[in-house]
């Protein structure tokens, strides 16, 4: 009997990250607006559309979700009978990581792409948008953010996503945690710029 696969590739990533979230939109956006991701709140609260205390109980809903989905994935992995080397999805830079990026090019493209998903989120949910394809086109812009970008991080635009997986698997990959620190402050620089410039209704305003 055969093995089977044991990996899939950029794409199937990419699109496990994008179609979740089209999942989540359409299934908890009408709860909550699909608030799973800290730097979409800070965007979402720095363009006027969200109160502080809603912020900071989303963020701790959001941090306490990752470790406790990262928990979750740990226990099925660990299941594995070989393959596994305790991997999480933990992003990272540097030598041995994927493309072998350095901190600059890892803070650069993070930063960026979590401007230009905060673009998308804070567009498409403006008043005056076509509301029902919010949630696809979201799914679908952080898609094309993972195809570009899983070299060079392994895509975090999420500080939630990235310190779930950082701290559960700790043991197996301390790298990950010391460097866990990039992928909380570059996507909330980009999604607080995204957020301040709606705010202030520059180019970006539909107004």
């Amino acid at each position: 009997m055969g093995t089977g696969p044991t990996a899939i590739d950029v794409l199937g990533i990419a699109f496990a990250f994008g179609l979740a979230i089209v999942a989540m939109a359409y299934g908890i956006g009408p709860v909550s607006g699909c608030h799973v991701n800290p730097a979409v709140s800070l965007g979402v609260l720095l363009a006027g559309r969200m109160s502080t205390s809603d912020f900071i109980s989303y963020v701790i809903a959001q941090v306490l979700g990752a470790i406790a989905g990262a928990a979750v994935l740990y226990l099925i992995l660990s299941g594995k009978a070989s393959g596994w080397t305790g991997g999480l999805g933990q992003n990272g830079w540097g030598a041995g990581y994927l493309g072998e990026y350095n901190l600059l090019s890892a803070f650069v493209f993070e930063v960026i792409a979590t401007f230009l998903f905060l673009v998308c989120i804070l567009g498409v949910t403006q008043p005056g948008s076509p509301a029902q394809f919010a949630g696809l086109a979201i799914g679908l812009t952080l898609t094309v953010i993972h195809i570009v970008g899983i070299n060079v991080t392994g895509v975090s635009v999420n500080p939630a996503r990235s310190l779930g997986p950082a701290l559960v698997g700790a043991g197996s990959n301390a790298a990950a945690l010391g460097q866990v620190w990039l992928f909380i402050v570059a996507p909330l620089i980009g999604a607080a710029i995204a957020g301040v410039l709606f705010r202030r209704g520059g180019v970006l305003s539909a107004d």
